[in-house]
């Protein structure tokens, strides 16, 4: 963490002047007073400032983005990087011709650097603030996809009446599954196996 120590007549003077440098607002600093202003003898003789050590408090957005824009660097990609705030959360849109290699299969690359951001951007945060990367939609169409696919498993077992076991898959498309069937009125779902290879159930009532 980023920290000094700045003086001033009085205790505020010397906060105002430290904000001033850094130019952000109080909230993003912790302030701890070293030394209280004296007048002195005749306001003169012996006189001294006020003394305050300043912290400043990372901000996650910009530590994600920081991060972030160090591991494209070092992966050696030209990835156009956009942030947006979103009702739950921050969200990172990643675009450009390699960007295949930063979703992996199935988005796996794509979850793996989301978990990793999150964790960077919170850990020295007093909040928490959840971070979401996307790649050109890969979200959005993956998860097209994902409830369709389950719509296709619910008919099947209804049909068939026995159980069908999906391939293994990550807590987040499993929580499309789940999500998708959760109010079916035939079939129902959980989950089973050990990480990384947990697989949903679908089966009836």
């Amino acid at each position: 963490m980023m920290k000094m120590v700045v003086s001033g007549k009085t205790v505020e003077d010397a906060v105002n002047e430290g904000l001033r440098q850094w130019k952000v607002g109080e909230d993003r600093v912790k302030m701890t007073v070293l030394e209280q202003p004296a007048k002195g003898l005749f306001g003169l003789i012996g006189a001294r400032q006020a003394k305050v050590e300043l912290e400043l408090i990372p901000d996650p957005a910009e530590e994600a983005e920081l991060f972030l824009r160090d591991v494209l660097r070092t992966m050696g990609l030209e990835v156009e990087l956009n942030r947006q705030m979103e009702e739950d959360g921050l969200l990172f849109n990643l675009s450009g011709p390699e960007i295949g290699i930063l979703i992996g299969r199935r988005g796996q690359t794509l979850d793996a650097l989301q978990y990793l951001v999150n964790i960077v951007a919170n850990r020295q945060s007093d909040r928490h603030v959840r971070i979401m990367i996307d790649a050109e939609q890969f979200r959005s169409r993956r998860k097209q996809t994902l409830e369709e696919l389950s719509m296709r498993i619910a008919s099947k077992v209804v049909r068939t009446k026995q159980d069908v076991v999906l391939e293994p898959m990550t807590s987040l498309d499993r929580k499309i599954i789940h999500a998708k069937l959760q109010d079916h009125p035939h079939v129902r779902t959980y989950s089973q196996g050990d990480e990384p290879n947990r697989k949903v159930v679908v089966s009836l009532k």
